[in-house]
């Protein structure tokens, strides 16, 4: 075998794509793993945005990784530490106290029929989570066919449903396609708590809260949340870059070779199948194998090209809803900010700028006509009061996710740019007084720089929604939905693929297994 010839190519060093090469550098395959940037990591990156300051580029709190997984790959081992784990989350009002998520004190303080209700509220919701859990860490079936695997997979989801028993399974039946602002104002009447819910229902994707299916992208979250540990938001020591750190140590150690500084320009095919990929240097490498970490439009309408694709999947593919609405707004602040009410303890934790439905639902309205919110929903972090490292002495970042905020905005996008930074910083000093006195250098980035930057196609942080046409068995697309695609040889392993985005690394361990397991 040729020094230019692998059995696999993973294409992106993004966390799916490490986590894919891992395994299947366990399983004896000779893998490369290859990315274009010069560091690896994709989106969960952490870098300098100003001298001196350090962030979390992209997502900035780890969630959503199995435990199972974290320890199927060594991460501690192989350098992974938490600055902090079980971080609280709080809900700021501008007028008032804020709300501390889950302290049944603070919401007995605010409404006793909420703080009865929401134990059993949280109870259910985690059982409904336990219970879709099992297909986050499957590969999805296939739909029309008679494969006894497929059937007795459809079997398994129905039989783990019906599980739940009689009650619980009519009301998983009846809330699953459901929009979260009716669900949760059925429960409660605290705008604060409400807010919150809503907002961990929308957060990234193309919805507000009364949008049909944002249970589903809630549960979906908290699907992968129930096994994270007891209390799994955490952040990473030095960020999440150290944790793209560790995956890329441990798939070296598994024997997979990383190449950064090599961008793929196009995925090679002879004969109906793939044969390797080209680099922007014009470099051939040959693998019968290649399983791309990019998302599924930059996979076939770019590096594949649709030549090598029938024109209704093309079509298909084309029409995936994924324009981002999530931006990222970095500050340098020369003190550690004030936020009205909020204990020194509490800013460690995550902190969210949605005091209601209603506020939610408005600042969603905007971007039908590609404006930015002038009142954005805002889940803000300051990572150096937990990791003092990531700025020089004294001296704090805030990372904060600005939702909503198009990607094609309607006017100049330079302006429209401008207008969302400004609505995002007058938003914080409405809740930290004084907050832009002390900014010292800022970053904003829109959905189209994240598109730059980290290549994701619409600046869609997963990759593409999560609804109920482009989840589970029709994810992304049907005839790429078991990672599986047209072209024999080619894989999807990123997080356009089943389960979606956010840090959690299934996708990449769920293509790897439909790889060994078509080899088998």
């Amino acid at each position: 075998m040729s020094e230019k010839s692998y059995d696999c190519i993973v294409v992106g060093a993004g966390h799916n794509g490490l986590v894919c090469a891992t395994y299947l550098a366990r399983a004896g395959r000779r893998v490369l793993v290859l990315e274009g940037k010069d560091t690896v990591g994709g989106a969960a990156v952490s870098r300098e945005f100003a001298p001196g300051y350090r962030v979390s580029a992209g997502a900035h709190l780890l969630h959503l990784l199995p435990r199972a997984l974290e320890d199927e790959l060594g991460l501690a081992r192989h350098g992974l530490e938490f600055a902090a784990r079980g971080l609280t989350t709080t809900a700021l009002d501008e007028g008032g106290a804020p709300l501390e998520i889950g302290h049944p004190a603070a919401l007995a303080a605010r409404s006793a029929p909420d703080a009865a209700a929401y134990p059993a509220f949280v109870a259910r919701l985690a059982r409904f989570a336990r219970a879709l859990y099992p297909l986050l860490d499957s590969i999805p079936p296939r739909l029309g066919t008679d494969a006894w695997a497929d059937r007795l997979a459809l079997m398994k989801l129905g039989w783990r449903i019906r599980t739940l028993g009689r009650r619980d399974m009519r009301e998983f039946l009846r809330i699953i396609g459901m929009n979260a602002y009716d669900l949760v104002s059925d429960e409660f009447e605290t705008p604060l708590l409400k807010g919150a819910l809503g907002f961990d229902a929308v957060l990234g994707t193309n919805f507000g809260p009364r949008a049909p299916g944002t249970v589903l992208t809630l549960l979906n979250r908290l699907a992968a949340e129930s096994q994270a540990g007891a209390a799994p938001l955490s952040q990473p020591k030095g960020g999440m870059g150290a944790l793209a750190a560790a995956l890329a140590a441990a798939c070296r150690a598994a024997g997979a070779n990383i190449r950064t500084n090599a961008r793929v320009a196009s995925i090679r095919v002879a004969e109906d199948r793939v044969a390797g990929v080209a680099l922007d240097t014009g470099e051939l490498i040959d693998a019968p194998q290649v399983l791309s970490s990019a998302d599924a439009k930059a996979t076939f309408l770019k590096l594949l090209g649709t030549r090598h694709l029938d024109t209704g999947f093309v079509r298909r593919v084309d029409h995936l809803r994924s324009r981002g609405l999530a931006a990222k707004l970095h500050l340098a602040l020369d003190r550690a900010p004030s936020f009205k009410g909020v204990a020194p303890a509490a800013l460690g934790g995550r902190l969210l700028v949605a005091p209601s439905l209603d506020y939610l639902e408005h600042a969603w309205n905007h971007s039908k006509y590609g404006e930015p919110s002038p009142a954005p929903a805002i889940e803000v972090t300051v990572p150096t009061v937990n990791d003092p490292s990531l700025a020089p002495a004294g001296r704090h970042v805030l990372s904060a996710v600005v939702q909503y905020v198009p990607y094609e905005p309607a006017g100049d996008p330079s302006a429209a740019r401008e207008r969302a930074r400004e609505a995002a910083l007058a938003t914080l000093e409405r809740h930290a007084p004084g907050i832009r006195a002390s900014v010292t250098a800022s970053e904003f980035l829109t959905p189209a720089d994240l598109e730059r930057e980290f290549g994701m196609s619409g600046g869609h942080w997963h990759h593409g929604e999560l609804a109920f046409d482009q989840f589970y068995l029709v994810r992304p697309v049907p005839g790429a939905a078991q990672y599986h695609t047209p072209v024999a040889g080619l894989y999807l392993c990123g997080a356009s693929a089943h389960p979606g985005g956010g840090v959690m690394g299934l996708a990449g361990r769920n293509a790897a297994r439909a790889l060994l397991r078509g080899a088998a």
